[in-house]
């Protein structure tokens, strides 16, 4: 039985995905089960994570999330855009706020794939004439 200010949604980056739940609260953000500061070694990514709350100038709400592939930032990333969607499920007269600071979008930029006769997806291999 689901209670009934649970509000869930999913954040999406790169190959990240963040499982995000936002419950009325003091502002506590736990992700995997631990705090987000001790989860996110840098400052940039925690920033990343409370920038919802900064542009709403609210954090009475607090946030358990479960985010799994990709790397720090991308998580970071997916995270934000959880967090973000999740709000606008809680209180509709937060979408406008948000979507101006484009919390709401979802990067859609992704990893290149590796074409042949290529080192990268667009590097080539060095050349040398003699």
């Amino acid at each position: 039985m689901a209670a009934k200010n649970v509000f869930a949604r999913t954040g999406r980056r790169k190959s990240a995905v963040a499982r995000v739940r936002v419950v009325p609260g003091k502002g506590n953000v736990t992700v995997n089960g631990r705090d987000y500061k001790d989860y996110f070694g840098r400052t940039v990514d925690q920033k990343i994570v409370e920038k919802p709350f900064d542009v709403l100038e609210n954090s009475d709400y607090d946030v358990s999330v479960s985010v799994r592939g990709g790397g720090p930032t991308g998580q970071a990333g997916a995270i934000r855009h959880g967090i973000s969607r999740a709000l606008v499920n809680a209180n509709l007269d937060f979408k406008p706020a948000l979507k101006k600071a484009g919390l709401l979008t979802r990067d859609a930029r992704e990893k290149e794939r590796k074409k042949y006769g290529l080192r990268g997806a667009r590097r080539a291999f060095q050349f040398s004439k003699r």
